[in-house]
């Protein structure tokens, strides 16, 4: 049951990152309680499986974020918000991909 809450709230942490209507505050707060979820998975390595598959998604919203940037014109305000995006979804990519490093690293894997 711990489990399950666990990755119940970190797929409810990633889906509340990913909206776009975040003020920087609030990024930081659900970011920080991500990182708490995070490392309660830590030293499960079950749970390894399940972070590597929100990574792989994490991925390809990254991908369509980089495409969908790019189909903008330099200069434009829809530019310029999907850079903001796009910086976003890197970064909590990037934490996703640490935590995997992370975890597997310190198992030796």
């Amino acid at each position: 049951m711990y489990g399950y809450v666990t990755r119940a709230n970190i797929d409810r942490y990633l889906n509340v990152l990913y909206s776009t209507d975040l003020t920087s505050h609030e990024r930081q707060t659900v970011t920080r309680l991500l990182l708490g979820e995070f490392d309660k998975l830590r030293h499960d390595p079950a749970q390894l499986e399940f972070v590597e598959t929100r990574a792989a998604n994490g991925r390809e919203r990254v991908n369509h974020a980089r495409r969908l940037r790019e189909s903008y014109t330099l200069g434009t305000i829809e530019r310029e918000e999907s850079d903001r995006l796009l910086v976003d979804v890197e970064s909590l990519q990037s934490l996703l991909d640490a935590f995997i490093v992370a975890c597997t690293s310190s198992r030796g894997i």
